[in-house]
């Protein structure tokens, strides 16, 4: 299987795909490609079986393609926690070690660095970690571009991109920050919040809020 491959697996696996649909739109985003790209490479996943595809709606994991995703987000995401977590990796920085790693690791390897790692259930920008069983508790979050005017959301996770890290962490914006949505530019698409942890407001850029996931502010982890 071919390297973009795998990142198309694992990003539709962290957009939620396992569980349902997820757009074609969504995807470019996430990857910051161009949407044919996307639609050439989803055709090829469905003559493999790796997903299906319902037209104009979205694309969502098989059985095969989730079990493809679950162990490469698992290694991709733990040695993630152990360049961060022990290493001191900045947190931009692990997503291309962690590329790297994961491509030659046994999954004996990967359940000792587990273990070592004392089994964590999320990675250091929030991402679920699969155990060896293939078993973990499924977010039920959204995005923030999603959310409601005067709602009240917790930050639960971020994709995994080095510029958006980076920009997160010049505007302080981490996970589990409480945000209460203020309005939506309906021209640009930026989201306008009040940070109520750190008691500052904040314009989030319209790609940016379609990087940040976030939960009802009465949901329990």
């Amino acid at each position: 299987m071919t390297p973009m491959k795998e990142d198309y697996l694992k990003i539709i696996f962290e957009l939620g795909g396992a569980s349902k649909l997820v757009s074609n739109k969504q995807i470019a985003l996430s990857l910051d490609i161009a949407a044919g790209s996307v639609t050439e490479m989803v055709n090829k996943m469905v003559e493999e079986k790796l997903v299906t595809h319902k037209p104009y709606s979205g694309v969502q994991l098989t059985k095969k393609g989730t079990g493809y995703a679950e162990e490469l987000v698992r290694k991709h995401r733990i040695w993630e926690c152990f360049l961060f977590y022990s290493l001191k990796f900045n947190l931009p920085d692990i997503h291309d070690e962690a590329e790297k790693l994961e491509h030659d690791t046994t999954n004996e390897m990967i359940d000792h660095l587990d273990d070592f790692l004392g089994n964590p259930e999320r990675c250091p920008h929030g991402g679920i970690i699969p155990d060896r069983f293939g078993h973990y508790k499924k977010d039920h979050d959204k995005l923030l571009t999603d959310a409601k005017d005067d709602e009240v959301v917790v930050v639960n996770r971020f994709i995994d991109n080095h510029d958006l890290l980076t920009l997160l962490g010049d505007i302080k914006l981490d996970i589990g920050d409480r945000l209460k949505i203020v309005s939506h530019d309906p021209f640009e698409g930026s989201v306008m919040v009040q940070n109520l942890t750190d008691k500052k407001p904040l314009t989030i850029g319209y790609k940016t809020a379609h990087y940040v996931f976030v939960k009802s502010d009465d949901e329990q982890a």
